[in-house]
């Protein structure tokens, strides 16, 4: 199992059935892989869809592409629609949850997701808004960048998506949830230390008395 399927299969059982989820690019989109058979969920897509589902490759509709510029299918009774109403499902807290991923996470929450400085991006997208809208934002990142040095930081480096805005932090090692201002260890990844943890992680963290090891979908 690679780590960003390990993550996915653990950000899946965040979502609740019934939920209107959104799911950002990359990492993300995998999580719809892995929903478990008894859970319902309805997800949204920011550039205009209610009931987006994956499609085999070479099956999809070529009028069909999810946020990211990805083919996509629609389910039956998924409903299509303009941005503006789009941003006023987001604005209006109408998302339960989104799931993004992150360049960096502070120990208060803060996401930086969008830029790094120097380098050419296309914009912030609907990350600004999906993190102040949602309801819960899930992070799914692995913990570390290609240089090694960790992505779970005391303070971000990198211009800011939005404070305080993250609910829980998905990494291939750990699960954290933030708690009253507080960054909180809450689950590791199987055959992962606590050592390992603290070793890779910058930030400052509480161990929930319930630390446990990490869950995982089917």
């Amino acid at each position: 199992m690679t780590p960003k399927e390990l993550i996915a299969r653990r950000v899946a059982l965040e979502l609740r059935d019934g939920d209107i989820v959104n799911l950002g690019i990359g990492l993300p989109t995998m999580v719809v892989n892995y929903i478990p058979d008894d859970v319902d969920i309805t997800f949204q897509s920011e550039n205009g869809f209610l009931g987006i589902c994956p499609v085999e490759q070479g099956e999809h509709d070529p009028d069909l592409a999810n946020a990211g510029g990805q083919p996509c299918g629609i389910i039956p009774g998924g409903s299509t629609f303009d941005s503006a109403f789009s941003f006023a499902l987001i604005r209006g807290s109408h998302v339960d949850a989104c799931v993004l991923g992150g360049l960096e996470v502070d120990r208060q929450g803060n996401l930086a997701n969008w830029m790094i400085p120097g380098k050419m991006v296309p914009g912030m997208g609907g990350a600004m808004d999906l993190v102040t809208g949602a309801r819960k934002v899930i992070v799914a990142m692995e913990h570390c960048a290609k240089n090694g040095s960790s992505k779970i930081l005391q303070h971000c480096s990198l211009p800011l998506t939005a404070q305080r805005c993250v609910s829980v932090l998905v990494t291939e090692l750990a699960v954290f949830e933030f708690r009253g201002g507080h960054l909180v260890l809450t689950e590791h990844a199987p055959g992962v230390s606590l050592e390992l943890i603290r070793e890779k992680t910058d930030a400052e963290f509480i161990v929930d008395p319930d630390f446990r090891q990490m869950s995982i979908a089917a």
